[in-house]
């Protein structure tokens, strides 16, 4: 079976972090994109919110509750 990754959250390092750990207590596997390292090691610059949050396409259901239970935490 082939497994594809999701970009689900998209945001600062910290609010990232924070959806991660959310995620990974409900033993949803996560991969972070962090383009804005990626881009100061190459010397280039980057946008603060380029950092990716991606699940597999399995986990896609059951993690959307938890992003918007959080978004609406971050948002209020």
């Amino acid at each position: 079976m082939e497994t594809k990754h999701i970009t689900v959250f998209s945001g600062s390092s910290i609010l990232v972090k924070g959806l991660q750990n959310r995620l990974e207590d409900n033993n949803i596997s996560v991969i972070i994109k962090d383009r804005v390292e990626s881009a100061r090691l190459a010397g280039f610059g980057a946008h603060s919110t380029a950092i990716e949050l991606q699940v597999l396409s399995i986990d896609v259901a059951r993690a959307k509750p938890i992003i918007a239970n959080y978004e609406n935490e971050i948002n209020s």
